[in-house]
């Protein structure tokens, strides 16, 4: 059940505690600073092994195995040219700082490295939190039929547990604007196509426009994951969440943006295309979107008459994360694949802004 990891694994260092014999790294390391780093900060032994986890679109996420076999996870943010709020290290760092004592499982942090000089960029450490990455429909039907419906209610209890916090109470009362977030999506995401991007996609502004003349009053303030599904979280055996993953996109705002996105990522088997249709939720046992809606509105008190425009911003913005994962790997700054075709990106892109249109004709 556990998601694949890419099959290079360099160790730095030929004896515990000796960092001094550095093989080629991983795109992404500079081994022997943040070998020292680690030593320093986290306590690790070197020698140092560092697996790159495939699969990740977007920031480049470390497993680290020190001499002692002890592990830890490293994120930092793609290399060349990027857009750094996008990729905010710190952020994600003391997003899992401040959910640590709540009911929100996440990772411990265990480090913050913001000197450019150790690896280039930022990056941060957490520790490793033993489960399972259910990324995919293969993955889902390994696990047992009766541990699936726990799954799902877990996964969607934990997201209610999320929303029912108080930002103030954790410390995360000023990570972002309270007001106006999706006005704010809309404009981020748009602005990330606009510079971003190395074509025209008239149809991305064409919904963008639709969507900014018909956004819902906001209902409150939470704290939003905005990356929230299955694929993100680690799974314990028993079904429970064991740790919520992927905080990169975390603000204030608009809550009902992560249901829409759990609904949207829910998959859809026989109409979905690229990942969507090959999402762990669509095996028999996960329920579908409708049970969804039924257990969160059971848990929260927020009305949920307006998803359907939410999906469509979900839709669209899915649209423009892709069309941003996917100039980035075309210009290599994901890694050392040297061969990247882009053909599935840009059908998923029009998939993508095509069920936009479909959830905002739905919704008006």
């Amino acid at each position: 059940m556990t998601q694949p990891l890419d099959p290079r694994r360099l160790a730095f260092g030929a004896l515990p505690g000796d960092a001094s014999a550095v093989a080629p790294a991983p795109k992404g390391i500079d081994p022997e600073p943040v070998t020292a780093w680690l030593a320093a900060e986290v306590g690790t032994i070197a020698p140092l092994d560092f697996e790159p986890i495939a699969g990740g679109a977007s920031n480049l996420t470390f497993v680290v195995t020190d001499a002692a076999g002890r592990k830890v996870v490293l994120r930092r943010p793609p290399t060349g040219h990027v857009l750094a709020s996008a990729h905010d290290m710190g952020r994600e760092h003391r997003v899992i700082s401040a959910l640590a004592p709540t009911p929100v499982p996440v990772p411990p942090a265990l480090g913050l490295c913001t000197d450019p000089e150790v690896n280039g960029a930022d990056f941060y450490v957490m520790d490793h939190v033993d489960g399972s990455v259910v990324f995919d429909r293969t993955d889902a039907m390994n696990v047992d039929e009766a541990v699936r419906p726990v799954m799902a209610r877990s996964i969607i209890d934990t997201l209610a547990d999320l929303h029912s916090l108080d930002p103030d109470d954790v410390g995360l009362g000023d990570l972002g604007r309270r007001e106006g977030y999706c006005a704010r999506q809309l404009r981020r995401w748009q602005r990330q196509v606009d510079e971003g991007s190395d074509r025209d996609l008239p149809l991305v502004r064409a919904l963008h426009d639709r969507l900014v003349a018909t956004i819902p009053d906001q209902q409150g303030v939470g704290i939003v994951h905005g990356d929230y599904r299955l694929d993100n979280c680690i799974m314990a055996a028993d079904g429970s969440v064991a740790a919520v993953l992927d905080w990169e996109l975390c603000t204030l705002g608009d809550v009902l943006i992560d249901v829409a996105g759990l609904v949207t990522w829910w998959g859809d088997a026989e109409r979905g295309k690229g990942r969507l249709a090959d999402m762990p939720t669509t095996v028999e046992g996960f329920g579908n979107p409708a049970d969804v809606l039924e257990r969160y509105s059971r848990l929260s008190d927020r009305d949920l008459s307006s998803l359907d425009w939410y999906v469509a911003l979900q839709f669209w913005r899915v649209a423009c994360i892709i069309e941003g994962v996917r100039v980035r790997h075309t210009a290599g700054a994901m890694g050392d694949n040297q061969h990247y075709d882009d053909t599935g990106a840009r059908l998923f892109i029009d998939y993508s802004l095509a069920r936009c249109t479909e959830a905002l004709d739905s919704a008006s």
